[in-house]
């Protein structure tokens, strides 16, 4: 699948686009596109640019998610995730982090501080009923199953 992307910058072309870190990836790193480090301290959020924007096909989004290693080793997330990038948004991806660890964080130009997953996505139309077909399960949940 072929998706358009634009740089708003020429000053990040320097910086890769949203890429496959390895053949079996299902996300593509997407880069930090700015000029100065920015702090992000314990239970700080912040919205750090990319300096693209992209085409995305009807019926497809980009779905943003943490890095592991972040989240593993920092506490660092990307917050609302999987947040979802529409395919008739044309502005700037921009990635919210939010410092969850104990220690400060620093992002750096160029840094890898998300990925993105392109998904299919269907339209759904709700259809209001007086009951819903009978299952073994009914209405159990958070935790009905079993510890």
């Amino acid at each position: 699948m072929k998706i358009q992307i634009k740089r708003l910058d020429n000053q990040y072309s320097d910086l890769p686009l949203p890429t496959y870190q390895t053949p079996g990836s299902a996300g593509m790193d997407i880069y930090a596109a700015i000029e100065e480090p920015i702090t992000i301290f314990p239970h700080q959020t912040v919205l750090i640019p990319t300096s693209i924007a992209m085409a995305l096909p009807d019926g497809f989004e980009a779905q943003v998610r943490s890095r592991s290693g972040l989240a593993a080793r920092f506490g660092v997330f990307a917050l609302n995730a999987p947040g979802t990038i529409d395919s008739d948004y044309r502005g700037e991806i921009k990635i919210i982090l939010a410092n969850f660890g104990n220690e400060p964080f620093v992002v750096n130009r160029g840094d890898r501080i998300a990925q993105i997953v392109i998904a299919r996505y269907e339209k759904a139309e709700f259809q209001l009923v007086e009951e819903l077909p009978h299952t073994s399960r009914s209405d159990g949940g958070f935790g009905s199953t079993g510890m």
